[in-house]
């Protein structure tokens, strides 16, 4: 493809300014990120977990700060280590329980800590381990009205208590064994080896109070309330405890035929440890349950298992725990619900759902009747209910506004409340946001964001970059560290977010549009929204690029081989050889469901696989992937950048050999918009290509 005449740079914009958090990658990747909401019992605290760069700039590090609810005092730190603290949640006393592998001042020896079950007492001091296990914790639950605990810690097979399972450990260790036998299908997930230690939950009780004379309290003696957990995938990573601590509900993996898995929902007494199945449906799975203030009752997801022919549906189940009778809560309801938790009187559910590019909070009635909306625009997560139900309390983020921490009405439609005051506040943006439809071949209606940098006139346009999102299933709504289009919109582009067929949010048949079809109306939704944005004066139309990562990868590459108006593609994670990728990714059940068996049913992975149409790519391509990447493995990026070579398209490869799906670590997250950026700028405004430093 042809380059501009003249190499030219993008318009000047404030974002210039060095002291602007975006003009430079250091500074962005410096800014504080708030993750995690956790609300007192009393309803008077508020913590989250806000991550910062340690001291040498090469990890970022999650710390607690309070939150005051009421939004009038400034947030104040409430820890501080070098290894950081996470997952907050406060007990029924007041106490605030995190995980942290901060090393026990109190230990003697020279051991790397593992991570383990933390507790800051109410009235301040210092914090002290309540819980450790060797391997670590994996995660807790607390009972809202005792304040009991239970754990989630991996254990190996066969070990007795926790000294057998150090013992087995370290056995393996001494030896030099790294191997793992597996018997079942999947062996990893994500970016992570399953075995040979699985999950198993264990019952930690109530939680010893501080000794008034200063001595340390006795070890807390955890109970296996799942012994019989095995591999793969163990007793599972999700648990919550009744209001008053006599039941775990627990998500638990079963086979679904030879090589597959679906979720089902178990209860154990935590006295006898006897359980039983409380929701196993054999078209569905079920999970992100939560118990009723009572106890009487939970309400949970039913997500449908895919088909080649359906993709799935999601509906909210409420089910007595006495009886196991279940009800559907939101039937009819065109959106997929999630995160689900009973109001304070226990009359009502809140769920979050994605809806029209936004991701919403919405109330149901118990008793029946239509889901309402709470929320305008914004994605709303980590929601809490404050037990007097005089409101609720949210991490609220949009392509305009980082995550941050909300007070909400528990009735009133139509909010968008200001945040309360936290760390990790932003300067104003280099840019503006607006939102942008297209209609598409088949009178579909597209929705899309569009990020427009300052100085974009008809005068002076703007180079547009078309970006893809992941998934296939979600859409556009929320802020993103990885994903974020101001930092293009620093340097003078505009970024198209469209939400194209197979995104949710926009009722089930614009799902059914893209299912099993990815390079039919996915793609020319697409096309249409980047269309319509190009009927703007303020945007360049010779000068665009599109990018996307994992389904916005693979949409990447079918985008290279359908079409040359683009100057460059940018492709992360991404999936290349459908068959290939179907057949080594760390769940292939889940997508062979859609695509059917390829020795069977090969129509789908002939006509949607981009290897197959490698010959039409002329457009100049980065390839990214990080080998720790277990969802789309790392031979879809080998291949793909070997099929580009061997056939002489301009294209280069960056490559992380310790990243996963992501790309985690700051160092590497600065390189990663580094050299996005240098393409870009290379092909799309043909300046001289510039390697980053350090790489």
């Amino acid at each position: 493809m042809s380059q501009p005449d003249a190499p030219t740079g993008p318009p000047a914009t404030p974002a210039d300014d060095p002291g602007h958090p975006f003009a430079r990658l250091a500074d962005f990747v410096a800014v504080p990120r708030v993750a995690g909401l956790a609300l007192s019992p009393d309803g008077r605290r508020l913590a989250i977990a806000v991550q910062t760069l340690d001291a040498e700039r090469k990890k970022w590090l999650p710390a607690l700060w309070e939150v005051d609810p009421e939004g009038r005092r400034p947030a104040r730190r409430l820890t501080r280590s070098a290894p950081g603290e996470s997952a907050p949640e406060f007990a029924a006393d007041g106490s605030l329980l995190f995980l942290s592998a901060r090393p026990d001042p109190s230990a003697t020896g020279g051991a790397e800590p593992e991570r383990a079950l933390w507790v800051l007492p109410p009235d301040g001091g210092e914090a002290r381990p309540v819980v450790t296990r060797p391997g670590g914790v994996g995660g807790f639950a607390v009972a809202a009205d005792t304040g009991e605990v239970v754990v989630v810690a991996s254990a190996m097979p066969g070990a007795a208590d926790a000294a057998d399972d150090e013992r087995r450990r370290t056995a393996r260790k001494d030896a030099g064994v790294s191997a793992i036998l597996h018997e079942a299908y999947p062996v990893r997930y994500w970016d992570s080896d399953l075995g040979p230690a699985v999950p198993h939950v264990f019952w930690a009780g109530a939680l010893p109070a501080d000794d008034p004379a200063g001595q340390p309290p006795e070890p807390v003696e955890l109970r296996d309330l799942t012994p019989d957990a095995g591999p793969p995938t163990g007793a599972g990573e999700s648990v919550t405890l009744s209001p008053d601590g006599r039941l775990v509900l627990r998500v638990d993996s079963v086979p679904d035929g030879p090589a597959g898995r679906r979720d089902r929902l178990v209860l154990v007494d935590t006295g006898s440890g006897e359980s039983r199945v409380l929701v196993d449906d054999p078209l569905a799975d079920v999970h992100s349950a939560r118990f009723s203030p009572d106890g009487a009752a939970v309400v949970c997801v039913r997500e449908t298992l895919t088909t080649y022919a359906e993709p799935p549906d999601y509906t909210l189940l409420v089910v007595d725990v006495a009886s196991g009778e279940v009800r559907d809560l939101t039937p009819g309801f065109d959106r997929w619900p999630s995160a689900p938790q009973f109001g304070a009187e226990g009359d009502a559910v809140y769920f979050l759902a994605d809806d029209d590019g936004r991701h919403a909070l919405f109330r149901v009635e118990l008793g029946g009747g239509e889901p309402v909306r709470l929320t305008t625009d914004g994605a709303y997560s980590d929601l809490q209910v404050a037990r007097d139900g005089s409101a609720l309390y949210a991490l609220r983020s949009a392509y305009d506004e980082p995550p941050a921490p909300v007070r909400l009405d528990p009735r009133a439609t139509g909010q968008h409340p200001a945040p309360l005051p936290h760390p990790g506040a932003l300067p104003p943006l280099p840019g503006s946001l607006h939102e942008v439809r297209a209609t598409a071949a088949d009178g579909a209606e597209v929705q899309s964001w569009l990020v427009l940098p300052e100085g974009a006139s008809a005068e002076d346009p703007a180079p547009l970059v078309l970006w893809i999102h992941g998934g296939p299933l979600m859409s556009w709504n929320s802020w993103s560290w990885r994903w974020c289009p101001w930092v293009l919109a620093a340097r003078g582009y505009a970024v198209l977010l469209p939400n194209p067929a197979l995104s949710q949010g926009f009722g089930q048949d614009f799902v059914r549009r893209g299912w099993g079809e990815w390079g039919g109306a996915p793609y020319t939704d697409l096309m249409a929204a980047v269309d319509a944005a190009l009927e703007r004066p303020d945007l360049d139309a010779e000068r665009t690029a599109a990018m996307g990562g994992s389904f916005g990868g693979y949409m990447a590459n079918w985008v290279a081989t359908q079409t040359d108006r683009f100057r460059a593609i940018v492709t992360h994670a991404s999936l290349w050889d459908l068959d290939s990728f179907v057949g080594t990714t760390d769940a292939g059940y889940y997508w062979e469901k859609e695509w059917g068996d390829p020795l069977v049913e090969p129509k789908r992975y002939e006509q949607n696989s981009p290897h197959r149409f490698a010959d039409a790519i002329r457009t100049p391509v980065l390839v990214i992937h990080g080998d720790k990447d277990y969802r789309v493995p790392i031979g879809e990026g080998l291949r793909l950048w070997y099929d580009l070579q061997k056939r002489g398209v301009p294209s280069r490869f960056l490559y992380f050999p310790d990243e996963n799906h992501w790309v985690l670590t700051p160092g590497n997250a600065a390189v990663w918009y580094e050299t996005v950026l240098a393409f870009l700028a290379e092909h799309v405004l043909g300046q001289e290509w510039q390697r980053p430093d350090l790489v």
